[in-house]
């Protein structure tokens, strides 16, 4: 008889804790209590008659970023905060092969590659492959700030603090002097947040600046172009040839408006009407 009483007060005991409508709720509360809220954004759209403008390049959405102020290594300090708007920039260095669609001829040491980097051209060269470009396609291409640059190269908004462009080793994401076989290369190595490659490494990039070893002190914050004037252009991100301290995203370089080497190339970028 203690038996038959036994088991229905043990089933109702079980039910309390089981199917009690309360302990569900509590449960239910706390799960989303733990949950982590994250607001989504709306995906960058591109004008119908941009869209072949930006064919080739990634959208970069502006933001603040700590700068740092010269080309040293000795200090990984940030000395400047900057603020930058919206751009495009080349997912990859421009190639031998739309330097000859665009200019028709081929300046490059390491020349018949059309998928490596061009080389061997100055910052007036890539001017005058701007002129030409912008001619062709009716769009306003340009080389970046070095601002521009560095905030893409660290990987924008989405940045994750790398020494390199893309990993703190810099094997992962450059051809440089140890990898290289002393020459550029047509192969992707791993690419930074943004989806861009070889900012590290291959060859070095020209950008818009002309080079102040105190740029960014003595420029605006909001979208700094570097002084009016100068005797050197900034170039950035490293080569083949290059040690792996100068493939750091921090370190800056400079060279004479017609200066050409067979380290030095360029990627392009753009801002788009709004």
């Amino acid at each position: 008889m203690k038996n038959y009483l036994l088991i229905p007060t043990l089933l109702f005991i079980f039910s309390l804790f089981i199917i009690h409508p309360s302990y569900l709720y509590s449960q239910e509360q706390g799960n989303k209590s733990n949950q982590i809220k994250v607001k989504k954004t709306k995906p960058y759209k591109v004008k119908r008659k941009y869209r072949k403008a930006v064919v080739g390049m990634v959208y970069v959405k502006g933001g603040t970023f700590q700068i740092v102020n010269n080309g040293s290594e000795s200090t990984t300090k940030p000395l400047t905060e900057v603020k930058l708007d919206d751009f495009f920039i080349g997912i990859y260095e421009v190639t031998q092969k739309k330097w000859m669609d665009i200019m028709g001829n081929e300046p490059s040491s390491f020349n018949h590659c059309d998928s490596c980097p061009v080389e061997q051209v100055s910052w007036n060269d890539v001017q005058e492959f701007i002129k030409k470009l912008n001619s062709i396609t009716k769009f306003n291409y340009r080389l970046p700030t070095e601002a521009e640059w560095e905030y893409a190269a660290r990987g924008g908004n989405k940045s994750q603090g790398f020494n390199y462009s893309g990993s703190n080793t810099v094997s992962d994401v450059a051809w440089f002097t140890e990898n290289s076989g002393l020459k550029t290369h047509s192969i992707l190595k791993k690419p930074n947040e943004l989806g861009i490659y070889n900012m590290s490494g291959n060859v070095w990039e020209w950008c818009s600046d002309w080079y102040d070893e105190n740029s960014f002190n003595n420029s605006p914050l909001n979208n700094p172009q570097g002084p009016i004037e100068g005797t050197h252009h900034v170039y950035r991100g490293g080569g083949w040839s290059s040690a792996e301290m100068l493939c750091r995203v921090s370190y800056r370089n400079t060279g004479e408006p017609n200066s050409r080497e067979d380290n030095i190339g360029f990627r392009i970028a753009i801002t788009l009407p709004k």
